[in-house]
């Protein structure tokens, strides 16, 4: 008899790729999706879909089957705006309760949530899975709102819930629809000013879904997982997406004053426009700092592999062009 999982999220980049791999593996999946959810890419896979949403507990209950192995917690809110906060809050925290209550009232066995590298908030420096999370002070409400839902799962595992928080960087691959593929065709068409002074850890989508699945059975019960890799530059990453699109002048590095500069200047006009800036404080905030992020405890317990940045951008190029998205 296959195995069962439920999965948030499963219309984004992450839940895709995983919804991929589980149905490939041999499990039963059935996929959550809101009433406005694009449903172009998950009808790709053969999946149970049903109708619901994390903010709404009744429609969990409705949604989730009885007894289902592992609930993977995908779904998540990315604001990076003042604006969005209340929303955010909304989904990343009281949906993540939602999740826990639901799951622990059907009888689930597991539940992996998909954290980030975010919830350990402004650090700096070498981070491992023991780093003290400063998330709780933080001024992005991004960084505290997945410190607690990641927090507010693991405290599940008092009641008898098992749960596994996954901590990935920057992930880059296939069935990227809004993040780091919109860098494309803005370097193919000239229209990047300029690239933040940020440095990152980048993470193969392939690899975060493997890992997902991995921690259903060999993950630490109420621990977590940095799914970093190679570190890199986002003027590396454009360099590397240039070459690639054709464009034999990539944007160079801004400094940092002007960067902040520009958030600010955005984040004043949208009072009037009402309309989130392209660039926002919030964003501006984590730039400029230099972490590095070992994934040695995922790559021991759950298999986890680094691939090299370029690997990470030849895959989401071909994915894109495939798609006549590019």
């Amino acid at each position: 008899m296959a195995r069962t999982a439920f999965v948030t999220g499963g219309t984004g980049f992450v839940g895709l790729n995983l919804i991929d791999k589980l149905v490939e593996a041999g499990w039963a999946v059935t996929a959550l999706h809101r009433a406005s959810s694009d449903l172009t890419f998950l009808k790709r896979f053969q999946t149970t879909r049903v109708l619901g949403e994390i903010t709404d507990r009744a429609s969990l209950m409705a949604a989730m089957p009885t007894d289902v192995d592992t609930v993977f917690h995908v779904a998540g809110n990315t604001n990076m705006w003042r604006m969005g906060n209340a929303q955010q809050t909304r989904d990343n925290v009281e949906g993540t309760t939602n999740v826990v209550e639901t799951c622990i009232a059907k009888g689930v066995r597991r539940l992996v949530v998909t954290s980030s590298i975010s919830a350990y908030g402004p650090v700096s420096g070498a981070v491992t899975e023991e780093t003290p999370s400063r998330a709780a002070t933080s001024r992005v409400n991004y960084e505290l709102t997945k410190w607690k839902a990641q927090e507010i799962a693991r405290a599940a595992v008092a009641r008898g819930l098992e749960v596994v928080i996954m901590q990935p960087g920057a992930i880059i691959g296939p069935y990227d629809i809004g993040t780091w593929s919109r860098l494309f065709p803005l370097v193919r068409d000239g229209k990047l000013p300029g690239v933040p002074p940020a440095n990152l850890t980048f993470a193969h989508v392939h690899q975060v879904a493997a890992a997902h699945i991995a921690a259903a059975d060999r993950g630490e019960n109420g621990g977590q997982y940095l799914l970093g890799g190679e570190h890199a530059s986002m003027l590396t990453l454009v360099e590397k997406i240039a070459e690639k699109v054709g464009q034999a002048q990539p944007p160079k590095e801004l400094p940092i004053w002007l960067i902040t500069a520009i958030a600010h200047l955005s984040d004043f006009a949208s009072r009037f426009t009402h309309k989130a800036p392209d660039f926002t404080p919030e964003m501006a905030e984590g730039l400029g700092g230099s972490v590095t992020v070992t994934s040695e405890k995922a790559t021991r317990e759950l298999g986890y592999q680094v691939l090299p940045l370029q690997i990470m951008v030849d895959d989401c190029y071909a994915w894109l062009k495939a798609e006549g998205r590019i």
